[in-house]
């Protein structure tokens, strides 16, 4: 397709698509990020879906988002503000506008701000533009309108034909970032490939918007944009989420250490997409369950991996509290497993949809007894891969349950991930017995060097033992009530956690001589090192250290910590990482950054936040 308009070169852009939880929002803003991610882009994505399972039509609060940033270079977070701004109704345009830039681009469906869409929006005049003082540049359009008169002669119902709403709007943002619409229409077909007539529908639907866009010179600010990758590193890239990367970290990690994959799991939000995907790779030796409850999927989990399994158990925050008893099984045992919380807002219920960092302190500490376990937090959606596949490494090698932390941000925000090639991937070598050992094997038999326990597969023969959730002789495996071997156990299972080996905790940015230290852990270190960037580019001198591996904390940890003047721990709780640094590190006193929104970092509000730290 050729634009005839005139096409200005961006560094980076960000889209915001918003409508009703309806209205297909989130798959527009997937067509167009893996469009963009296709072409070379780097891009960073946010979900942003309603809290209401099903809130009424046109409300305030079924509005549902979804934003891409999409950059010629590296970018490391979806964007504070946007630069279009999609809003398919009434509610969405008094909702979202909060996030558009005073330069921005607004799409508004004219059809979707009748006398009743803007009651039921609040709006109190039929002039919504002007009540809410819009100076933006607006492209109004009769989408619903216009989508209908399209498919008029497919013999679609009504209901059906406002389905396809949401590739209007692909299309005229693809008409707005000069895109080939042949990736869109690959993904369409492979999207609704059992229902080819949909697929035909929306694809009609996709060039119409591209159409209206060019036949009408819509644009931004008189131009459409080009964004032209920067730095191409050779590969296959793909579009994935923090869910989708973290299915395929395990069956990576699988197939390195020979085993076979087994997810014991409950559905809870947001990270049954995790059990879906697995789920699907039967082929690949990968083994499913949907349990009846969440101790159920931790216990399933824990008996694949007494029969030799690599396994798995995922759940959100509240099921985490369900599966405490079980993962305390897999402490006294001494068997590997991974436990997935995908992080939401809570307590209790909570916000489901929201993210949140608020469960470090129970991965942690959450259990009954002295139960130390490995406590892994993801940086990213496409770091989730190599985060799952570390995790499952340590649970194989050392003999141990593993907390792997994500988050909602994380787990549902996608960026450009290029696929690795394994073979340079660390080997997972599990410790099994040996021939050697055969006639004096009991089960917690341990390495003199790491202290783990030697793993025998049930069927071998003479290895013959009894694991249980009752304390055992350190040597025999009998049941115990001895106070001096519980009291040698308990120090045993905590010395083999403190051994594994983590790498030492990198610093970026003015690592000599930076007036304050900024210190993360997970989800949120797009946003810090985005901050720290922007106070660079300002003249201030920081750094920034941002933590993956939680415990075992990195060896060089105190010596970080304590080289700076000034240290500022951000988190979005109210300070739990804060806390177990101060447990950790002898006189540490950091600066406290907190949030408890249910919604990433603001890079804005960051940086204002820290020069006056640094300034006080």
């Amino acid at each position: 397709m050729a634009n005839d308009m005139m096409v200005k070169d961006l560094e980076e852009a960000v889209v915001r698509f918003s409508g009703d939880s309806g209205d297909g929002m989130q798959l527009a803003g997937n067509i167009f990020s893996t469009v963009s991610a296709t072409v070379g882009n780097d891009i960073s994505t946010f979900p942003d879906y309603p809290a209401d399972i099903r809130a009424p039509q046109g409300s305030l609060t079924g509005v549902s988002g979804f934003q891409v940033h999409v950059g010629a270079k590296k970018v490391y977070t979806p964007g504070d503000l946007c630069d279009v701004l999609v809003a398919m109704n009434a509610a969405a345009l008094k909702t979202q506008y909060k996030f558009v830039k005073p330069n921005g681009t607004i799409i508004i469906d004219t059809d979707a701000f009748q006398k009743s869409d803007l009651e039921k929006a609040a709006f109190h005049t039929d002039n919504p533009i002007e009540e809410m003082g819009i100076k933006q540049e607006v492209i109004a359009a009769s989408i619903t309108t216009m989508v209908k008169d399209c498919l008029a002669d497919t013999g679609m119902d009504n209901k059906a034909m406002l389905k396809c709403r949401n590739m209007f709007a692909v299309g005229l943002v693809c008409w707005l970032f000069d895109r080939d619409l042949k990736i869109a229409e690959d993904f369409i077909r492979e999207k609704f490939a059992k229902k080819p007539g949909v697929a035909e529908a929306n694809i009609r639907v996709i060039h119409a918007g591209w159409d209206y866009g060019h036949n009408t010179h819509a644009s931004i600010s008189h131009a459409t944009c080009r964004i032209e990758s920067k730095e191409k590193v050779p590969g296959r890239y793909m579009d994935i989420t923090g869910n989708k990367a973290t299915a395929y970290g395990f069956i990576a990690a699988a197939e390195k250490a020979g085993l076979k994959l087994f997810l014991g799991s409950y559905p809870i939000t947001p990270a049954t997409d995790v059990l879906h995907e697995l789920s699907k790779h039967k082929s690949l030796g990968v083994m499913t369950v949907q349990c009846e409850d969440e101790i159920s999927g931790c216990a399933t989990a824990i008996g694949a991996s007494f029969a030799g399994a690599l396994a798995v158990t995922s759940t959100s925050g509240p099921g985490v509290c369900l599966k405490s008893e079980a993962m305390n099984l897999a402490v006294i045992t001494e068997l590997p497993l991974v436990v997935l919380d995908v992080q939401r807002g809570g307590p209790s219920t909570g916000l489901p949809t929201k993210s949140e960092q608020t469960d470090l302190l129970q991965a942690l500490f959450g259990r009954n007894g002295e139960s130390p376990m490995p406590v892994i937090a993801a940086t990213s959606p496409t770091n989730c891969f190599d985060a799952a596949y570390m995790a499952s490494k340590i649970a194989l090698e050392h003999m141990t349950p593993v907390v792997l932390l994500t988050d909602g941000y994380v787990a549902n925000g996608s960026g450009a991930w290029r696929l690795p090639k394994l073979a340079e991937y660390p080997a997972i070598k599990p410790p099994y017995v040996t021939e050697a050992m055969k006639g004096h094997y009991a089960p917690y038999l341990r390495n003199g060097e790491t202290g783990v326990r030697y793993w025998a597969i049930p069927g071998q023969e003479g290895f013959t033992h009894i694991l249980g959730g009752l304390e055992k002789d350190s040597w025999t495996g009998a049941i115990s009530t001895d106070p001096e071997n519980h009291n040698l156990m308990c120090r045993l299972r905590a010395e083999k956690v403190a051994r594994i080996p983590v790498p030492d905790v990198q610093v970026e940015g003015h690592v000599n001589d930076a007036d304050l230290l900024i210190v993360g852990f997970g989800g949120t270190y797009g946003h810090l090192h985005s901050a720290m960037t922007t106070m660079i580019q300002q003249g201030q001198k920081v750094a920034l250290a941002h933590f993956s591996y939680l415990n075992p904390l990195p060896k060089n940890t105190p010596y970080v910590l304590k080289r700076y003047k000034k240290v500022v721990v951000a988190e979005q709780n109210l300070g739990q990482f804060a806390a177990y640094l101060r447990m950790k590190v002898d006189n540490f006193t950091p600066y406290q950054y907190n949030e408890v929104k249910g919604q990433p970092f603001v890079i804005s509000e960051l940086v204002k936040a820290f020069t006056e730290i640094i300034n006080q």
